[in-house]
């Protein structure tokens, strides 16, 4: 069967957004929690009901806000090849992590990803390391920009890349059976749109990382005596 320019191309943008958003990619983004184990700590999350609740609003309330815009923004600048704005979208993410493990879970993973990078795209790594450590969220935007998938899709992957570890991080902590984790992964992916939506249609001015509970979890966690995840 012959298949056109245009076919490929799009089935190469698909694979690569499934590769990015994988679980197994090695940014170490199962490691975290952020903040969710500290939840559960706290008697906050308890069962399938509070942990999707809060997964649902943490999406809404923190990533569409936040990391969502800034991937949606630094991806158009990365193909435009605008340095000055990749810097300060990267800023940006450094300003905004409230804690200690906040900042080093987007640092991490973001080194970790142009490590990554290094491997499968060159030419996108040697555009990183030139312009020095990057966050995640920015990272992320360069990896995909490569590729010919819409600004829009690339930011739906980051999303259900983000839940998928996160629902991970619910079956382990709160515990929780596999059921009840593809229950509260259905969730997510159902208002991921929705989030990434809210997300591209804001403003410099307009983002924010203000979520106090989830900041002052965070830092709790810092100190807590038993933990399996670094946030």
């Amino acid at each position: 069967m012959h298949r056109t320019a245009p076919e490929t191309a799009a089935d190469a943008a698909l694979l690569q957004l499934i590769w990015l958003a994988s679980p197994a990619l090695p940014v170490g983004g199962f490691s975290y929690s952020e903040g969710l184990e500290a939840a559960v700590d706290a008697g906050l999350v308890r069962d399938e009901g509070t942990a999707c609740a809060w997964l649902a609003d943490q999406l809404h309330l923190t990533l569409a806000r936040s990391d969502l815009a800034v991937v949606a923004q630094a991806v158009a600048a990365w193909r435009g090849d605008d340095t000055l704005r990749i810097g300060e979208l990267d800023a940006w993410v450094l300003r905004t992590r409230e804690s200690a493990e906040m900042r080093l879970q987007a640092e991490q993973m973001g080194r970790s990803l142009v490590e990554w990078l290094k491997t499968v795209q060159p030419a996108a790594a040697t555009r990183a390391v030139a312009l020095g450590p990057l966050t995640y969220p920015v990272a992320f935007a360069l990896a995909a920009s490569a590729g010919a998938a819409s600004t829009r899709h690339v930011v739906l992957a980051f999303a259900f890349a983000w839940a998928e570890n996160m629902t991970q991080a619910a079956i382990k902590s709160v515990p929780l059976g596999q059921s009840a984790g593809q229950r509260i992964l259905a969730r997510l992916a159902a208002e991921a749109p929705a989030a990434t939506d809210r997300a591209m249609a804001l403003g410099d001015g307009e983002r924010q990382a203000f979520s106090p509970m989830l900041a002052i979890l965070s830092a709790r966690h810092e100190h807590q005596y038993s933990r399996l995840f670094r946030s």
